[in-house]
Parts: C-alpha cells; sequence; structure tokens
C-alpha cells in the first residue's frame, strides 16, 4: 500500500520531536567520557607509568588546548552540515582514538605516541562539544532546556563515573591481578573504544532530526571569511563583555588547581604527603562515590534554579563551591587511612563543587543566546577551557614546591577571584524560572 502524505509528514514529525529522554543523557555521556578520560584518567595512566607531578600536570594540561580554541572552528559546524552529521562523525573519531591509545601504549617512546592520540581525541571531542551543545539548544525549548539542565549534569557526571571511575577501577584491578601496567591500561582503552563506537551507532539511530537544525545562512554577498569574522566577533561587541570573560576566566581559578591535583595526592605515598591509596581505590573514592556526590549536587542546582531563578541562587552557589576546599586542607594534615572517611570527604567537597557549578552552565547559556547560539556557546566554553587549562599547568610544579599541606592553603587563597567575579555579573531575576 502506497504511503500517504499523512503517513509522511507523521514520520517526519516524529523524528522531528523525539523524546528527549531518548537522546539528552546518552549526548552528554558521550560529550563527558572523552573529556574526562582527556582530563582526569590521563593523570592516572601517566602516575601509573612514573610520570613526576609536575610533568603530568603541565602534559595533561594542553590537552584543554582544543576546548580552549573551539571557537576558531565553531563557525565551520554552525555553516556546514548539521549538528547532526558532525555530532556522529566525531564519536566515530573519538572511539577510533581511544584504539589508538591502547595501540600505542606498549611502545618505548609511549608519552609521545600516547599524547598524540590523546589530542585526536580531545579535537574531536571538542568538536563534538560544539554540535552536541548547539543540538541540545535546537532541539529543545527554553522552559525544557532549564528543566533538563540538571538532567544533561546528571549524566555528563555519569559519563566521569564511567571514566574516571569505571575505568580506572578497571586499571586498578587488572594491574591487582597480574596485569602489566601496560597492558592493564591497553585492555581498558580497548574497551572504552569499544563503548564509543556502540554509543557512536546508536545516536546514528535515535538522534531526533530537528527541523531548525541546519547549516546557517551565508551572507553571499560577503565572502566566507568576512562572515566568519562577523559571527565570532558578534559575541565580543557585547557591553557587558569584559566582565562574561572575568566570569568564564575567574570562577573556577581555584578548582582548576585543585582538580588537576587531586589523584596523585590520592596516590602518593604517606612519606610524599598524599593518602597511599591503590588506583582501584581512586576509582571508587574520586571517580565513583565522589562523582555521584557531583551529580547529586548538580541535579540539586538545576532544579532550585528551575524553581527560583539564577539569580537568586548565585551566591549561595558560589559559597558551597568553594568552601568545602578546606576538606583538602584536612586530609592533607591529617592524612586518614580509613577510606570511609576519605571518601565522605571527597563527597562533600564535590557535592558542592557540583551544586556550583550549575550556576555558571546556566550563565553559559544565558549569554550566549543570539541568532548563532552555536557559536557563542563554543566561545564560552572555550574562554572556561583556558580558565582551566592556565591554572592547572602550573599547578604540579606549585605543588612540588610547596608540598600538599600549603598547596592546599594555596587553594583556599585562590578562591578569592571566584567571588569577585560573582560580585560583578548582572542576571534578570527572572532568568531560569519555570
Amino acid at each position: 500500500m502506497p504511503e500517504t502524505t499523512s503517513d509522511t509528514a507523521a514520520d517526519s514529525a516524529q523524528k522531528a520531536s523525539r523524546n528527549p529522554w531518548f537522546w539528552v543523557p546518552t549526548i552528554y555521556i558521550a560529550e563527558g567520557v572523552p573529556y574526562m578520560i582527556a582530563m582526569t584518567v590521563s593523570v592516572v595512566l601517566y602516575k601509573n607509568l612514573g610520570l613526576s607531578n609536575t610533568q603530568i600536570a603541565l602534559y595533561t594540561s594542553w590537552l584543554y588546548l582544543p576546548w580552549v580554541i573551539k571557537p576558531l572552528w565553531s563557525p565551520f559546524v554552525d555553516l556546514f552540515r548539521t549538528k547532526r552529521f558532525w555530532i556522529i562523525l566525531m564519536q566515530l573519531a573519538i572511539g577510533a582514538s581511544f584504539a589508538g591509545v591502547a595501540l600505542t601504549l606498549p611502545a618505548n617512546d609511549f608519552v609521545r605516541y600516547t599524547l598524540a592520540m590523546f589530542w585526536i581525541m580531545a579535537f574531536s571531542s571538542a568538536t563534538h562539544d560544539i554540535a552536541a551543545d548547539g543540538f541540545y539548544m535546537l532541539g529543545l525549548d527554553t522552559p525544557a532546556q532549564a528543566a533538563f539542565v540538571g538532567v544533561r549534569t546528571i549524566f555528563y557526571r555519569v559519563a566521569t563515573i564511567a571514566s574516571k571511575g569505571g575505568l580506572v577501577i578497571l586499571a586498578g584491578f587488572l594491574q591487582k591481578n597480574g596485569y602489566p601496567v601496560t597492558s592493564a591500561w591497553s585492555i581498558t582503552f580497548l574497551v572504552a573504544g569499544a563503548v564509543f563506537l556502540a554509543l557512536c551507532l546508536y545516536h546514528f539511530f535515535v538522534l531526533p532530526y530537528p527541523e531548525t537544525d541546519r547549516a546557517a545562512p551565508l551572507d553571499r554577498g560577503k565572502s566566507f571569511l568576512a562572515e566568519y569574522f562577523r559571527i565570532i566577533t558578534l559575541f565580543f561587541r557585547r557591553k557587558d563583555i569584559i566582565i562574561i570573560i572575568c566570569f568564564f576566566l575567574f570562577y573556577r581559578f581555584a578548582e582548576a588547581q585543585l582538580v588537576k591535583m587531586v589523584a596523585p595526592f590520592l596516590l602518593d605515598s604517606t612519606a610524599k604527603g598524599g593518602l597511599g591509596l591503590t588506583t582501584a581505590e581512586v576509582g571508587v573514592i574520586y571517580g565513583t562515590v565522589g562523582v555521584v556526590a557531583l551529580m547529586l549536587g548538580g541535579l540539586l542546582g538545576g532544579y532550585v534554579i528551575y524553581r527560583n531563578g539564577l539569580k537568586f541562587w548565585l551566591w549561595p552557589m558560589v559559597i558551597i563551591m568553594h568552601v568545602p576546599d578546606l576538606i583538602f586542607v584536612y586530609l592533607s594534615h591529617a592524612q586518614p587511612d580509613h577510606l570511609w572517611l576519605v571518601g565522605a570527604a571527597v563527597a562533600i567537597e564535590q557535592a558542592g563543587y557540583g551544586f556550583g557549578f550549575t550556576a555558571y552552565t546556566m550563565y553559559m547559556i544565558m549569554v550566549s543566546q543570539g541568532e548563532y547560539k552555536t557559536v557563542f556557546y563554543a566561545i564560552g566554553t572555550g574562554i572556561m577551557a583556558l580558565g582551566m587549562m592556565l591554572p592547572a599547568m602550573m599547578s604540579g610544579w606549585i605543588q612540588e614546591i610547596l608540598g600538599y599541606k600549603n598547596f592546599y592553603f594555596w587553594i583556599l587563597l585562590t578562591t578569592i577571584p571566584g567571588f569577585i567575579v560573582t560580585a560583578l555579573v548582572k542576571i534578570d531575576p527572572e532568568y531560569g524560572k519555570k
């Protein structure tokens, strides 16, 4: 029986408006896994392989660079093909790069080769983020975007559990059961590659086809480069652009340094000032318990903003995010050997961070509104990545000079810029409310 026009229209409408619960969670799992592997799992990997804290912080912080400069190519994602196309293509490249890490780990010059694979993964992931964040704003209306902020945060944290929790636990388990460090991590990255390629296949069939997901119009009266720079500069013509940039750079100034040194602190022996945990224990405490707390904090943050608006909760969020940094001062001095105590302390700090980071996410969405949402959001995340990259690069060097005890006092001092930039931003009292 021939297909009728009404049947075709119904199929098109169904493809354009698929239930967001089927794709928002998995999109942000796919967005979170490579980022966490580049930023955190790579730290544990290189620590296991004997690199110093200074080397680890410097090398892995350079992996932030693709997220810093992604605004430079975000107009290409906006002007060519659909966001859906870019999502699928980049997920395929990320899965292949994980396999590349696994295959290059046994090499003699493994640092150089694995970093090259991580760079390919990072550039693919940054491009995927541009498309995925744009797709989120195209596929959902404004109330739904606010409602799903907590959901996307939760599943981004699920990705964190799967990567810096599950993958680290797997590597630690394999090491404990007789596998050499290199072999254990090679198997771990092969597993990561297989899972990611499965996600790619799933999204090929499940992602909707929003009517607005199409290449942005190109002004035929202008050259491509002229249009490219026009789109880029639109973001920077805002009257409050200096305050916006400062907020993106300094809201997480302390956390950028803290997060890079958490895994080395947990892994280092007590003689070196650390807590002397095994790789698997770090995967459980920091990569699982801590991330669940982070996820719950993010969910609560999204809910309260949905109820009362971003402006109402901004100051409580910045306070709750920074004050728990005191916990690491305690851990570095007491060096407790009770896993439950270390886990509880890490969970409290991570819950506060998750709650406070929700304000950052909503502020970024707020300032990204306009004709070119995808580009504007990419610029915002690029500046955010720069704000993480520069402090993180120096964190290992600072820690080795100060030692862990004094390093965490330094972290408390560097929370001050976060409070200053919070006082400067202006937010509509109604923004983010139901």
